[in-house]
């Protein structure tokens, strides 16, 4: 019998898999003794090169208040993404991609730290330092970490997510997709809680 991975699709930049940290979460300790969890960055606003405009991040605050509705994740909105932010979330993803190089256990740990960092602590998680810096505290070395951060390998990496997600047929996050073999199958899309994604995973192991 092959083995069945569960890939999850998400961007540490993106509001709603902010709101899915806590199921994801749950299915990783539901199922991770039955199935391989693993992470795959899709990049929701890589490369953009433009400060956020006003109206624009009127918006994007309008996301973040209906995540913190429906999941109940904190949020920080006061003062969050100031004048002159610029929302380009692939510093993040390639952060990611070097921890799943420098330490793979500790990938999940560091994309939840990233996310914390910018929702409720209102860092600049495109900033290189302070990626660093949560790196850091997730145990890697800081002068390692930075150093990997701005290789080719990890930029050709963090592309090349993008490209399987978007292969997948991947266009929001979060998304997660079953597969086994050649096989890929879509479980769900966009946010949902475990109570409703349960079954549905359930299913997808019992076929």
């Amino acid at each position: 019998m092959n083995e069945k991975n569960l890939w999850y699709v998400a961007d540490p930049m993106c509001s709603w898999c902010w709101g899915f940290a806590p199921v994801i979460e749950q299915v990783r300790n539901t199922y991770g003794h039955r199935l391989k969890v693993e992470l795959l960055l899709g990049g929701l606003r890589p490369g953009t090169s433009h400060p956020l405009p006003s109206p624009q991040r009127q918006e994007i605050l309008g996301h973040w208040q209906a995540v913190h509705r429906v999941t109940g994740q904190p949020f920080q909105f006061a003062g969050a993404m100031p004048e002159g932010f610029i929302y380009d979330t692939e510093p993040a993803c390639r952060a990611v991609v070097v921890v799943s190089m420098l330490n793979p256990e500790a990938i999940f740990t560091f994309f939840r730290a990233v996310q914390s960092a910018f929702y409720v602590e209102q860092r600049n998680v495109t900033d290189a330092v302070v990626l660093a810096e949560l790196a850091g505290d997730v145990g890697l070395e800081t002068q390692q970490f930075l150093q990997a951060f701005e290789s080719d390998a990890a930029r050709d990496m963090t592309q090349g997510h993008f490209h399987r997600a978007s292969q997948l047929g991947v266009r929001g996050f979060p998304t997660l997709i079953g597969q086994q073999a050649a096989l890929y199958l879509l479980i769900s899309g966009g946010y949902c809680p475990f109570e409703e994604l349960n079954p549905k995973i359930i299913q997808w192991l019992d076929t």
